[in-house]
């Protein structure tokens, strides 16, 4: 939902705009922008999946940084996890700096203060939440933050995020918003306890939040026709007896689970109008279908049309759908 687009408001209110908008969605901060007097040039949206909120801030270069002094100032206390989808951000907390890029992702705590800057154009997208909804220690969630590097939790965390930011507006107006909040705080915790916690809380975490970290994993590598049962078992140092029965647990079938997700990828592309010049061969291997009859068959099955009939529905319709 867009909170604030400044090409709408004259060029002396915006940087007050912003300032307003950012302290009004997360709390007491301070903004500095960089070359303001080439123009401020900022668009900031929201989104509520439960009782967590995803944010996109995209424009020009800023630097917003917290302390525990703004902390004082107001009663939420909250986790971050911020990424850079355009643009490099660097990210500053008690003596700890890093890049975020395209590859990285940040965790702040919000009481212990933290600086987040970008310069020339740049898009973050970050999600907040209550640091009670972790259930873990404060002093844990702190040990993290410059560790994140080391765990393989990182990659399949950023990739959810980036997701959930790529069809916000219809995810958090379904149903199944709370189930995505649920997913992602489950990934966050095991973020953290993948790089600050002693061996049994990270056995119980892993034990707890393997089926979200397998379908976060799948999510990651549905385009690879080589996605097979035994490549994820062992992805996640589990057998493939055992990976069938956490998915029959959690009330799925893991290979129709994974077709569906193909399907669902494939149709949103058949739908796409920067996709038209694209055989519907080609996008269906590009959702890891090698077989043109097969895919086609299970569309058909699917949506109640095959692939040339959907598109052409779609796109005699006015567009994408």
């Amino acid at each position: 939902m867009l909170v604030l687009d400044t090409q709408d408001l004259p060029a002396a209110d915006r940087i007050e705009a912003f300032q307003a908008a950012a302290v009004g969605e997360s709390g007491s901060c301070a903004v500095e922008q960089e070359h303001p007097e080439a123009g401020v040039r900022k668009k900031l949206e929201v989104w509520n999946f439960g009782p967590l909120t995803l944010f996109a801030t995209r424009g020009s270069g800023m630097r917003v940084w917290r302390t525990p002094r703004h902390a004082r100032f107001d009663s939420m206390n909250t986790v971050s996890i911020i990424t850079q989808s355009e643009g490099t951000g660097a990210f500053t907390w008690n003596g700890h700096q890093q890049h975020v890029g395209a590859d990285a992702l940040a965790l702040a705590h919000k009481t212990a203060g933290y600086e987040y800057a970008w310069s020339g154009t740049g898009l973050s997208v970050a999600f907040m939440v209550d640091t009670e909804r972790l259930g873990l220690p404060e002093e844990q969630i702190r040990t993290a933050i410059p560790l994140l590097r080391h765990s393989s939790v990182a990659p399949l965390l950023l990739r959810h995020i980036r997701d959930l930011h790529q069809h916000a507006d219809e995810l958090s107006a379904g149903p199944g918003a709370e189930a995505l909040a649920s997913a992602t705080l489950e990934l966050t915790r095991a973020l953290i306890v993948s790089v600050a916690a002693g061996e049994h809380t990270r056995r119980q975490v892993a034990e707890d939040t393997l089926l979200t970290r397998v379908l976060a994993y799948i999510r990651a590598h549905l385009t690879d026709p080589g996605l097979t049962p035994h490549r994820i078992a062992a992805a996640h140092n589990i057998s493939v007896r055992t990976l069938y029965r956490l998915c029959e647990q959690g009330g799925l079938g893991l290979e129709k689970w994974i077709v569906r997700r193909r399907l669902e990828g494939a149709r949103d592309d058949l739908s796409a109008s920067e996709h038209t010049h694209r055989t519907i061969e080609a996008i269906a291997r590009s959702w890891g279908f090698t077989n043109p009859a097969y895919f086609s068959r299970r569309f058909r099955e699917t949506y109640g049309a095959t692939p040339r009939q959907w598109r052409r529905m779609r796109h005699s319709a006015g567009g994408d759908a």
